[in-house]
C-alpha cells in the first residue's frame, strides 16, 4: 500500500494506464484473432476486407505502445503472407 501522496497518484495512474492498455491489447487480439478465422475457413473476400483493418489496428498498437515495433512487423508480415497465399 503506498504511504505517500505521490505514490498514491502513482497508483491511481497506474491502474488507469493498465486499463487503457489492456482494453488495446483486447481488441487488437481480436482482430488478429478474427483474421485468423476468416483465413483459416478460407474466406477470401472477408480476409482481404480484414487485413487492411487489423494492419491499421496494429500500426495503432505499436504508437500507443502495446506492441513493439519489430512484433508488430512480424505479425503484419506474417498475415499479409498467408491472406496472399490464399489468393
Amino acid at each position: 500500500m503506498a504511504n505517500h501522496k505521490s505514490a498514491e497518484k502513482r497508483m491511481r495512474q497506474t491502474e488507469r494506464r493498465n486499463e487503457i492498455n489492456n482494453r488495446n491489447r483486447s481488441r487488437l487480439r481480436t482482430q488478429i484473432k478474427s483474421l485468423r478465422a476468416a483465413i483459416q475457413s478460407g474466406n477470401r473476400e472477408q480476409a482481404a476486407v480484414l487485413l487492411p483493418e487489423t494492419v491499421s489496428l496494429i500500426d495503432k498498437s505499436i504508437q500507443k505502445g502495446v506492441l513493439h515495433q519489430n512484433t508488430a512487423a512480424r505479425h503484419k508480415s506474417r498475415l499479409t503472407a498467408k491472406v496472399n497465399a490464399m489468393s
